[in-house]
């Protein structure tokens, strides 16, 4: 396959590095996929407990083993020491360390600037001994770091070659807005840390990509960027897709209902700020209708609290955890709901995002109801695929979703229609800006195969 001037057997090996086990990040499994499809030498790099391997299409997985680090903080922190100990002692310690660490972060950001990380979270050094040596030998002619964490590893890696004599491009991938996180761990140097470890290290970039288009402005705004970054769209492949010919599970089936019940889903993370303790709190008054929620580990202790919400309210009986399906599996999973559901509260980065679920939905060719945060408000709006409520309000929840279910091929029909959104929201139109970015930023360098035109 011709690559403006590199073959992927003579110079178009791509690395890619992710601080996660793989399992569960549609996004990049979908990036390294389509990236080895279009002809590139792909290695995915993850990092777990458990060494893995496995192949994902013509893409390498790789997951490293962590080795019992805690790239949180590097030691064992207060907070693991004490949980054994109850909630009143951890508030009280809490509360006791905090304007320790605020001096920490004012002394550290005083003397070290943007270096300041290596003080306040030094934990981040563990990813450097897990991932550097692999990616050192691998010798990839392009790094593809995704999310934050990942970039300080790339970058250094990126130095070290160059010093070597070796031309490596990094694209960092900016899953989200850092300065709008929440942040990962309950403690106030984790958000300052961060933030200096991004900044000192995206001066090292060739290219940014991200997940939307205001994204794509703040992140040139915020670091000055010399060319605003690539937007790839956390949409899903065009089609439903079912790997090695298997069965897409019936959500419904699992749910223990029939095909005249209306069914709403939630489908992704659980977390507070995802705001599905408010679709609990709407099913009294929505007295037909059942919850799907579709997560990680539908024995999660987050899942347990949602459990014991709706047992209080009375529901418990119409609320259904059930398991993951692999990711080209998920919108003809969720299709057989009647509502997709996408509750976010407030929070920075959720009002400036389309959401991977908000794709996962639309190609399942579910009507959606949406929190008014203000990115997909606004999309629904537009399109008319869905109904709005005012985030953390329970009867403005359940007012939208019986709008929805009074006449839902009102809003399917927006996804058939002429002006159908979704031909753009694909994964392969995506793959194709991603494709033509590694094809700009190779060709020509360094001493690589030339190819005949065809």
């Amino acid at each position: 396959m011709q690559l403006d001037g590199v073959t992927a057997a003579g110079g178009g090996r791509v690395v890619m590095l992710v601080d996660n086990g793989v399992d569960g990040d549609s996004r990049v499994q979908k990036a390294a996929r389509s990236a080895a499809d279009a002809g590139w030498d792909v290695t995915l790099l993850g990092c777990a407990d458990v060494e893995r391997e496995w192949r994902l299409g013509d893409a390498h997985v790789r997951v490293l083993p962590m080795g019992g680090g805690t790239p949180a903080g590097g030691r064992r922190t207060l907070r693991q020491r004490l949980v054994a100990r109850g909630g009143p002692v951890l508030r009280v310690a809490r509360l006791a360390r905090r304007p320790v660490e605020h001096a920490q972060v004012l002394l550290w950001r005083t003397v070290s600037g943007d270096r300041a990380w290596r003080r306040l979270e030094p934990g981040l050094w563990t990813y450097e001994r897990v991932f550097g040596p692999v990616l050192d030998a691998l010798a990839p002619d392009l790094i593809h770091a995704h999310d934050f964490r990942m970039l300080g590893v790339a970058a250094r890696a990126v130095d070290r070659a160059r010093a070597a004599g070796r031309d490596v491009k990094l694209v960092w991938d900016a899953h989200e807005w850092l300065p709008g996180a929440k942040p990962r761990r309950d403690n106030v140097r984790w958000l300052p840390a961060h933030l200096a470890y991004v900044r000192e290290y995206v001066s090292h970039t060739d290219a940014v990509v991200t997940v939307s288009e205001d994204l794509a402005d703040l992140l040139r705004e915020e670091h000055r960027l010399a060319e605003r970054p690539t937007v790839l769209l956390n949409a899903p492949t065009s089609a439903d897709s079912t790997p090695d010919g298997a069965e897409v599970p019936d959500l419904r089936h699992l749910c223990g209902i029939g095909p005249q019940t209306p069914l709403l889903v939630y489908s992704g993370t659980l977390t507070q700020q995802r705001g599905v303790a408010t679709v609990v709190e709407a099913l009294p008054r929505l007295p037909d209708a059942h919850l799907a929620l579709v997560v990680a580990d539908p024995a999660a202790p987050y899942v347990r609290h949602l459990r014991a919400l709706a047992d209080r309210l009375g529901v418990a009986e119409r609320l259904h955890p059930v398991p993951y399906v692999p990711h080209g599996q998920v919108s003809a999973f969720l299709s057989a709901a009647d509502v997709g559901l996408i509750p976010l509260h407030h929070w920075p980065n959720h009002e400036i995002a389309l959401i991977t679920k908000f794709f996962e939905y639309a190609h399942a060719r579910l009507p959606v109801v949406v929190s008014d945060v203000r990115t997909m408000a606004d999309t629904v709006r537009a399109t008319g695929q869905g109904e709005v409520f005012r985030a953390r309000d329970a009867a403005d929840l359940a007012r939208a979703v019986r709008a929805v279910l009074a006449d839902p091929q009102r809003y399917r029909q927006v996804y058939d229609g002429p002006d159908s959104p979704l031909p753009g929201w694909t994964w392969e139109a995506q793959a194709d800006r991603l494709d033509a970015l590694y094809r700009r930023l190779l060709a020509g360098a360094g001493a690589r195969t030339p190819v005949e035109a065809p």
